[in-house]
């Protein structure tokens, strides 16, 4: 059976708890970052291994890719989707991007993804991206959110054409001096600044977009509870086995409801989606 999203649901129920400081103290070796914690509770969930001893060898059964700190995604299942996980504390606002910008899905050509992340799997061009965001408090997660990117982020080229304007105008403004201009996928590069040629100037865009807690608090209804929530397309809920599906709403303190969301390309339409929530 596909190991996909829907195992979180079924894991974190049979676990029974949130305390990610519990978790790593107990079922991993020398992890002290909570957001590595945070990210590592996560991989374990999808994969079914929260509790294993031998987990790395479940993690190649099941993962394509596991990521790093400076490149997305963090993961990805072998032949489904990737997970891009943020870590956040308190109410916050806003989630770090860093400077890749929102994705409504992980694209074979995003000049910011790895090779290795680009030759994970054979043939493939396009995968549906979770941003999943963890809200932590002394070492608890309080709220974990799998939100589909669709749901969220606007089409690539939106951001990719403000991308292109600002990169275009930096070389309009430093054409025609003394100055070297480096190539980047960034926004600008200026090589041998000075006399000597030894500085470099890197001209880069940190992107942050409003946390997803935030935003669909009002459909989520988390009444300052923990939970666990996931919120989907309903054509991505619906392209789940049945059985699966049917599993889901067999567990104790969870509901699954269909919602409607704005359209990240036109707020004018509203596209039917799914929301899926557990409490803990």
């Amino acid at each position: 059976m596909q190991v996909n999203l829907l195992n979180v649901f079924t894991s974190i129920n049979e676990f029974g708890s949130m305390d990610i400081a519990s978790y790593s103290s107990k079922y991993l070796n020398r992890v002290n970052s909570v957001g590595e914690q945070l990210e590592y509770y996560v991989r374990d969930a999808i994969a079914g291994s929260l509790v294993a001893k031998e987990k790395e060898e479940i993690y190649s059964k099941v993962y394509s890719y596991l990521g790093n700190q400076n490149n997305p995604p963090d993961i990805i299942i072998k032949g489904g989707d990737a997970f891009e996980i943020k870590k956040i504390g308190g109410s916050s606002y806003t989630i770090a991007l860093n400077s890749s910008p929102p994705k409504d899905r992980l694209y074979y050509n995003d000049p910011r993804i790895t090779d290795a992340c680009r030759e994970c799997e054979k043939g493939w061009k396009e995968k549906e991206l979770f941003y999943v965001i963890g809200q932590v408090d002394e070492g608890k997660i309080n709220q974990l959110l799998f939100v589909q990117g669709r749901c969220y982020a606007a089409a690539k080229k939106v951001y990719d054409n403000m991308h292109a304007s600002l990169k275009a105008s930096f070389e309009e403004v430093i054409k025609g001096k003394e100055f070297e201009i480096g190539d980047t996928v960034e926004l600008g590069r200026v090589n041998r600044v000075d006399p000597l040629g030894i500085t470099e100037l890197r001209v880069r865009g940190m992107w942050q977009m409003k946390n997803p807690i935030r935003f669909f608090e009002g459909q989520i209804d988390g009444k300052g509870e923990a939970y666990v929530g996931a919120i989907m397309l309903k054509d991505k809920f619906k392209a789940f086995a049945v059985s699966e599906r049917k599993n889901l709403v067999r567990i104790n303190g969870l509901v699954v409801k269909d919602i409607t969301v704005k359209d990240p390309n036109n707020t004018a339409k509203l596209l039917d989606a799914v929301i899926i929530k557990m409490v803990i």
